[in-house]
């Protein structure tokens, strides 16, 4: 277990902010960012990382897209295709899901 930084794991200020309301519980990256029991901190409030495993963009779900912010996943893929330069939803395209509790 570790102290992660929360930038690392949350990119961008309004994922932290939700986070810290209670609307963001999960995030899916191109890549591993933490392990299970790991934990970061958003202005004092402690986090910990409960889930973490592989996916598939095509396994993502509205619920999924909800849990990470979003309206729906329609709004999830063009947020996606906003923060990323060439990116291109591909249903077999690899994340890992990130899921995490506050303290």
């Amino acid at each position: 277990m570790s102290e992660l930084d929360p930038d690392e794991l949350l990119p961008s200020e309004r994922m932290r902010t939700q986070a810290l309301e209670g609307e963001v519980t999960q995030i899916h990256r191109g890549h591993q960012y933490a392990d299970e029991g790991d934990t970061f901190a958003i202005d004092g409030t402690t986090f910990e990382v409960t889930e973490v495993r592989d996916r598939t963009l095509g396994e993502l779900t509205d619920e999924d897209a909800r849990a990470e912010g979003m309206e729906d996943l329609e709004a999830y893929e063009r947020l996606l295709e906003r923060a990323h330069e060439n990116f291109e939803w591909n249903d077999d395209s690899e994340v890992v899901l990130h899921r995490f509790e506050r303290q």
